[in-house]
């Protein structure tokens, strides 16, 4: 087949950006998925991560222990269920930018979004907006109007949903701000997605915070497309809370454990609701009534943790600590930045393709993630690259999102992609 000669220098650059790769050797931790032996080009990192090969062992470990020692396993054998949760402080706090006294590793993302919502929402009659972006993940919206029913007020006139300007696709730092500053004491909350689902868009927390604390409103975000992607830091931006999931860049597994954050700042706040595995670990099984609570953000456990899926999650961020994520950002940022050269390419040589991405092209402002609009064939192409073993993401109406991951995917494999859309737009 002839190539035009700017796809074949493409194509080329491909070819040497993956033999230059220095984080190649990552991509045999995890297993592919694969169709008649032959490996899948797997870019949907941001619905669910893939599997370390060393999770298996992780798991059959706890199951073993299970076995041979019952109950006792929460307090002897080579884990100990009773402090599972410990082990997990400080990776997860150099992901999230956070003390370890302001996380935990517990319950589910839906959950931990109630349980922080119902202790930090606090309206009165003046200060009780709440400003997201648009869209917003539907478990963070249904989650924020179901908490604002419960209080007997009307999501349509306290949630403030803030969209793109027109003929803009993401949101301008400028507006969330003045939005901020305008909604003022009225404000009560600021809630994000640190990365927008959609979009992929990633917001400037550290800005957007202080705005938020300017006004004498509070700050949280919503950590799922953030966690393991992109460089945060929660604790020095004076973040009041957040959460997060396991199974997108973190690797967890599917329905993974969730996690939380709350600031030092708020140590004297317990949780509006309370589950025996948040008290205080010297109380926990004297069944006392009075709640004295762990220290920090180890108060919003609610149960004994599922020591199973939380074996696949030590197996996951076990390989996060065999790296530099700052050689991990360089690579993701690398393989967006070929990505969206990739689709240029196709949208100059193709404009009846109608592909339009609409992810942040400034790189500060993304992480793993691309999101084109794909125009009248979108699931027409859609269809096509999973018959040639692409794995995408499809959203409503017209959104394809990619998500090479720098763990796992390699710049060869976004070379495959972009001959693929080659192959399907040249007929």
């Amino acid at each position: 087949m002839f190539l035009k000669e700017e796809f074949s220098i493409f194509f080329e650059k491909a070819k040497c950006l993956n033999v230059e790769d220095e984080l190649s050797l990552l991509r045999d931790r995890y297993h592919i998925p694969a169709n008649n032996a032959k490996e899948k080009i797997y870019l949907c990192g941001n619905s669910l991560g893939l599997q370390p090969k060393t999770a298996e062992d992780y798991i059959l470990k706890e199951i073993k222990q299970w076995a041979t020692l019952g109950v006792e396993g929460h307090f002897e054998g080579q884990t100990n269920w009773f402090n599972f949760h410990a082990q997990f402080d400080k990776s997860i706090a150099e992901l999230i930018g956070s003390k370890g006294s302001e996380i935990v590793v517990a319950n589910a993302l839906t959950v931990n979004l109630h349980l922080l919502f119902s202790t930090f929402y606090k309206p009165t009659n003046k200060r009780k907006k709440i400003l997201v972006e648009s869209p917003l993940f539907s478990s963070d919206y249904y989650a924020l109007c179901s908490q604002v029913e419960h209080l007997g007020l009307c999501p349509e006139d306290t949630l403030i949903e803030l969209r793109p300007r027109d003929e803009e696709n993401c949101l301008l730092i400028e507006d969330i701000l003045t939005t901020i500053e305008s909604l003022g004491d009225e404000l009560a909350l600021v809630w994000f997605g640190a990365v927008n689902f959609y979009t992929g868009q990633f917001f400037d927390v550290e800005s957007i915070t202080a705005k938020a604390h300017q006004v004498g409103a509070l700050a949280g975000f919503d950590l799922a497309h953030a966690i393991g992607n992109v460089p945060l830091a929660l604790h020095n931006h004076k973040v009041d809370f957040a959460t997060w999931c396991s199974y997108k860049y973190l690797n967890s597994g599917p329905g993974g454990i969730s996690g939380l954050f709350v600031h030092e700042n708020h140590a004297d706040i317990s949780p509006a609701f309370k589950g025996w595995w948040g008290v205080d670990e010297a109380e926990r099984f004297k069944m006392n009534k009075k709640f004295a609570p762990m220290p920090g953000a180890k108060a919003w456990q609610l149960s004994n943790p599922p020591i199973l899926c939380m074996a696949a999650h030590k197996a996951a961020l076990d390989e996060f600590e065999k790296v530099d994520f700052a050689d991990l950002r360089l690579k993701s940022i690398a393989l967006t930045s070929l990505l969206i050269e990739g689709i240029d390419l196709i949208s100059a040589h193709f404009p009846a393709s109608q592909l339009k991405i609409i992810t942040p092209r400034n790189a500060n402002e993304r992480g793993s993630q691309v999101s084109i609009f794909t125009g009248n064939e979108g699931e027409t192409l859609f269809k096509y690259l999973h018959l040639h073993d692409i794995v995408a993401d499809w959203r409503e109406p017209n959104v394809i999102r990619i998500s090479p991951v720098p763990m796992y995917n390699s710049f060869d494999e976004i070379g495959k992609v972009i001959h693929a859309l080659y192959e399907f737009y040249n007929g």
